[in-house]
């Protein structure tokens, strides 16, 4: 364990929240100290539900801890069951609890409640959010799902499955799954039951009525898909259908589980995507150089996306859940990269600086990376804030998921060139900084440009003229800092080099995602030649130094 400023996930209890929250007639106890209500906003404030999470807290104080904290948390069940009476309960321990070591599923069952009461444990300090998700929708399933008789047999009716996977907070799952029912539609197969999100310890009791399940997001429920195979014989599509050429996978497996034929939505399928790639608009943007990182599911989705779809370059692969690395190192040899497998935000940092990347696609964090670096960004996963959860439908799967990722990664490269070209002609008499708008006429005469080696725009001649007083332009992003010693980077006798007004002008001329790489190249340049001004002349030299 280790003190950080930002988390990839939440302890293992979090998940375990994100599946009772999903669910309806379904009550989570918590063992946990007063303050560990925190997680209640994730639901309010980030999600924006209009309801707090299904969840009792036992909010023992330092005080109890030298009295019968066991006492408190039957007494929490209790009032929990007289006041909700769910359907069934789930119990467990907080990350601080844990330590008490109360056992909290051995004193629920104690009291012999008339509903299923389903233990959890949940090891906090060794697992993480979506383990902890995992882990209690298998349970659930485990406990409350039974054999079925079939109501009819398979020839007299249409094929029927199960959706498993979205839950609460989960990025884009209630857009996800609009998409997904409506492609099993149009196939002509039914749903059973889509768990956790939605269902109730009902639904789980009639999972093995379905043919098979349909395995949305494997961090979730990959687990509880296993035991259905295992317990029922029911198979299980694990395609996950991010991109046109994953959904057309996903619907000939689902069509051959089904035994129909695919053709009727296969044929004229609705993404734009393929058409867009192809177009003048956008193959300027082919082989841009992409770094990703996220969740399994939505890092693995958005290499294949990137690199097959649009044509980019994987330069960068990565993913905070551990339990999939296997699959994540796979790929990134396709792309003849290694895989980056930590949740240690710095680390992500170091390596998308080291990547040279043009555009970054990760979670909330390397949106706040890459703003600072100067790179553009689209979020794919979570962790996710408000932004992220739309009033609008904007699903990742499916064919219109497929158009939703084409305006979400294209236009932050596309806005980002029209900066470029905007900051190229600053000093052009239309352009710069202290100009008229162009559309008040000729009346209006634009300032001429400021004279070289001023430092900002010449606000008092701009007022005389009656043009509005601009916002200087945004600095360029700061350098890389050199490696102290201690980290490998030699001596630090030599004092840092400086730029020259002309240099940082002519500096400013590179393209915005090849900026900073050539900042750091041409001050290592000047430091290994103890150059202590970096003029025009030296940019140009480094340029044709490492260009070799």
């Amino acid at each position: 364990m280790q003190l950080t400023i930002w988390t990839y996930e939440g302890p293992p209890h979090i998940g375990a929240m994100r599946v009772a929250t999903a669910m309806r007639g379904l009550h989570y106890v918590l063992h946990a100290p007063q303050g560990d209500t925190y997680a209640d906003l994730l639901f309010t404030m980030i999600e924006r539900r209009d309801a707090r999470p299904p969840v009792t807290y036992t909010t023992f104080q330092a005080r109890d801890l030298g009295a019968d904290t066991a006492a408190i948390f039957k007494n929490a069940v209790e009032a929990a069951y007289e006041r909700f009476r769910p359907e069934a309960m789930i119990v467990g321990a907080s990350c601080t609890a844990e330590l008490i070591q109360d056992d909290p599923g051995g004193l629920a069952k104690a009291l012999a409640l008339p509903i299923p009461v389903i233990p959890l444990d949940l090891p906090s300090y060794q697992k993480k959010e979506n383990w902890g998700a995992s882990e209690t929708f298998y349970r659930l399933v485990r406990t409350l799902a039974v054999p079925v008789k079939p109501t009819a047999p398979r020839e007299t009716r249409r094929p029927l499955c199960n959706i498993l996977g979205p839950t609460a907070l989960g990025f884009r799952h209630r857009d996800d799954l609009v998409e997904i029912r409506s492609l099993l539609g149009r196939l002509g197969i039914d749903v059973n039951v889509v768990a956790p999100l939605g269902a109730t310890p009902a639904d789980l009791g009639r999972l093995g009525e379905a043919d098979f399940n349909v395995v949305l997001y494997p961090e979730i429920a990959r687990a509880a898909g296993q035991h259905l195979h295992k317990t029922f014989g029911q198979p299980m599509v694990e395609t996950v259908p991010i991109g046109v050429q994953a959904t057309i996978r996903f619907v000939e497996e689902v069509a051959a589980l089904a035994r129909i034929d695919p053709a009727p939505v296969l044929d004229g399928a609705p993404s734009r995507l393929p058409w867009y790639s192809r177009s003048v608009d956008s193959t300027y943007l082919t082989g841009k150089r992409v770094f990703v990182f996220g969740d399994a599911t939505h890092a693995l989705a958005a290499a294949r996306v990137a690199s097959t779809e649009l044509g980019f370059k994987i330069v960068g692969l990565g993913t905070y859940t551990r339990e999939f690395a296997r699959e994540i190192r796979a790929e990134a040899a396709l792309h003849g990269i290694e895989a980056l497998v930590t949740d240690d935000y710095l680390d992500v940092e170091a390596a998308i600086q080291a990547s040279a990347a043009e555009l970054v696609l990760g979670t909330q964090m390397e949106r706040h990376i890459a703003k600072r670096l100067g790179l553009p960004c689209a979020v794919i996963s979570a962790p996710i804030h408000v932004q992220d959860f739309p009033a609008r439908h904007s699903p990742q799967m499916g064919f219109e998921g497929a158009n939703v990722l084409f305006d979400t990664w294209v236009h932050p490269l596309m806005m980002g060139l029209e900066e470029h070209l905007l900051g190229m002609f600053r000093e052009d008499n239309e352009f710069h900084a202290d100009a008229a708008p162009s559309h008040l006429g000729p009346a209006h005469q634009p300032v001429p440009p400021p004279f070289a080696g001023e430092g900002g725009p010449r606000v008092s001649e701009g007022r005389e003229r009656g043009a509005p007083v601009p916002e200087r332009s945004p600095p360029l992003p700061p350098a890389p800092q050199a490696p102290s010693p201690a980290e490998g980077g030699g001596s630090s006798s030599s004092a840092q080099s400086t730029w020259a007004p002309d240099a940082e002008k002519e500096l400013r001329k590179i393209p915005f995602f090849v900026r900073g790489k050539a900042r750091a190249n041409t001050e290592r340049f000047a430091h290994e030649r103890e150059l202590p001004l970096i003029t025009v002349e030296t940019l140009y030299d480094a340029k044709a130094h490492f260009g070799r």
